[in-house]
């Protein structure tokens, strides 16, 4: 079945003909060569876009019965209004699958206790795990299958998904089992990632937990081929740099990549360390320094910044976004969805983006779909974030003509529908 999208507003395409690389720099901003005017139309052939061109001439070629008919022929015409149509987000970096909650650190955080307080007094990561080794894996798919649900209706077409929950190999291996379980039954692509390295159980030493992690973890996970990427909380309190470059270096031995949790709270060298040992993606980088984020530049490690975890932590949002436009620097955006930030919707963070940093809409949302698909799909060949001709018809209809809507409703959906791999997955009849 051909579909046939309609009297289409604005199309941010964001197709520049190189698009399995990330957008940079000032061609971010240049919305004229972004976006399309209204009254194009977008052919749909089974899960990839045909064509996209005025959308007279397609009915003309494609649907010359439009509009007596609706449908004909294996071809059916969808007249959306005039709305807006994006490319479907993606998320590159979510903590889905866990059991627990932790929504009394809130009253901890405003009383002026740290992320490292709450850690050490019982909170934190340690009260997710002890949650979530107990729980069966029918809970952590059903919490997973619900908060990804969440994720569809705010337009994630495609999510990358951690474990670091269980810190034990049984543990770890269920986590990476229940996204594996979730990324089969739901329409939205899921990409799972071994985060084993996201704190240390209180029953070793760190020293003795590194070798577990590297001698009993690791090689059954490669074994399952559970995991893409692996993961590291490279962070001052947490894995040493040292501690991360073993641990990578042997993943990477196993046919795992690294993607790294690196200077969130402080400069620890942790970003020129993700350059160094080729990561795809090095994320949070809140305090990483000008040199280090040069050397990620020339890498092609993707700086993936996450505004959503300052703002739950109640700080300032206070990141270099506009700097790296300004020197040319690839960078991304994710929700850090985990039991602290539950933030699912894209949008919201957009928002974040817009709102309290002041990047323009039209480059916060290719950093929300073209630039962090180049760290998800960048060995498979297909180029996603993008709505071009030959390119998987991912796609969000939205319910303003204006592409720029995307982030402006925080607290409420953005998105009319969503298309994924030519089939309508979404559709919210609100707002």
């Amino acid at each position: 079945m051909r579909t046939l999208l309609y009297n289409c507003g604005e199309v941010a395409h964001l197709s520049t003909g190189d698009d399995e690389y990330p957008l940079s720099g000032n061609r971010m901003l240049e919305r004229n060569s972004l976006v399309h005017p209204p009254g194009m139309g977008i052919l749909i052939d089974s899960s990839k876009i045909l064509k996209i061109s005025p959308m007279e001439e397609l009915v003309a070629e494609f649907a010359p019965w439009y509009p007596a008919k609706s449908e004909n022929g294996g071809t059916r015409v969808v007249d959306i209004g005039g709305m807006a149509v994006v490319p479907g987000f993606i998320d590159s970096h979510t903590h889905l699958v866990w059991s627990g909650d932790r929504t009394n650190e809130l009253s901890m955080r405003i009383s002026g206790k740290s992320y490292k307080e709450i850690s050490q007094i019982g909170g934190g990561i340690m009260k997710t795990v002890s949650s979530t080794r107990s729980a069966p894996q029918s809970e952590l798919v059903e919490g997973g299958l619900r908060r990804l649900e969440s994720a569809i209706k705010n337009g994630t077409t495609s999510l990358e998904a951690k474990s670091g929950y269980g810190l034990d190999l049984d543990t770890e291996v269920k986590l990476l089992e229940a996204i594996s379980v979730i990324a089969r039954t739901s329409p939205c692509d899921v990409r799972a990632t071994w985060l084993g390295a996201h704190d240390f159980p209180k029953e070793m030493t760190n020293s003795d937990y590194v070798e577990h992690l590297i001698s009993d973890q690791l090689p059954v996970i490669a074994e399952l081929s559970l995991a893409k990427w692996v993961d590291v909380f490279c962070e001052e309190g947490w894995f040493t740099n040292e501690q991360t470059e073993e641990i990578v270096a042997e993943s990477k031995s196993y046919g795992l990549e690294s993607r790294l949790h690196v200077d969130e709270f402080v400069d620890s060298g942790g970003l020129q360390l993700a350059s160094e040992l080729g990561s795809v993606s090095a994320d949070h980088v809140a305090c990483s320094n000008e040199d280090s984020r040069i050397s990620a530049a020339e890498s092609g490690t993707v700086q993936t910044f996450l505004p959503g975890t300052p703002y739950v932590l109640g700080k300032e949002i206070n990141l270099p976004i506009k700097q790296c436009i300004e020197e040319d620097w690839p960078f991304a955006f994710a929700t850090d969805f985990n039991p602290n930030c539950p933030i699912t919707s894209l949008p919201m963070i957009g928002s974040l983006a817009t709102h309290r940093i002041g990047i323009e809409p039209i480059a916060a949302l290719a950093a929300v779909t073209r630039n962090p698909s180049t760290t998800i799909f960048q060995d498979e060949g297909e180029v996603r974030g993008v709505i071009a001709e030959g390119c998987s018809a991912d796609l969000n209809v939205l319910w303003s003509p204006s592409a720029d809507s995307w982030c402006q409703t925080p607290g409420t959906s953005p998105v009319s529908f969503t298309i994924k791999n030519g089939v309508i997955v979404n559709s919210n009849n609100v707002y």
